[in-house]
């Protein structure tokens, strides 16, 4: 029974050359993440009692969001919580590379 690791690279142990076509996939669906937000942001319908201006505000009533019932809003106050935890995981990954 052999180690883990690849057949055509033997020594390299999940380590093995990135192509171009990765990165231009992971910038790719960095934008039309964005461009999701966005395009959820310009839909959406804030409630009267709360209607923010600035980043700040945006996050302190997008819990009343989903008052309208409309998977828009919803969805908006989804990709707003979810996008800080998806970027702080990001950091940690370039944080906590080994050295080796």
């Amino acid at each position: 029974m052999s180690k883990g690791g690849s057949k055509r690279f033997p020594t390299h142990h999940g380590y093995g050359e990135v192509n171009i076509s990765r990165y231009v996939v992971l910038y790719v669906s960095q934008l039309a993440w964005l461009g999701l937000g966005l395009y959820l942001y310009a839909g959406a319908y804030w409630p009267s009692t709360c209607t923010p201006v600035n980043l700040l505000e945006i996050y302190q009533c997008s819990p009343r969001l989903p008052e309208t019932r409309g998977w828009r809003e919803a969805a908006l106050m989804t990709w707003l919580w979810s996008t800080p935890i998806l970027i702080a995981l990001e950091i940690l990954r370039w944080v906590k590379k080994d050295p080796d």
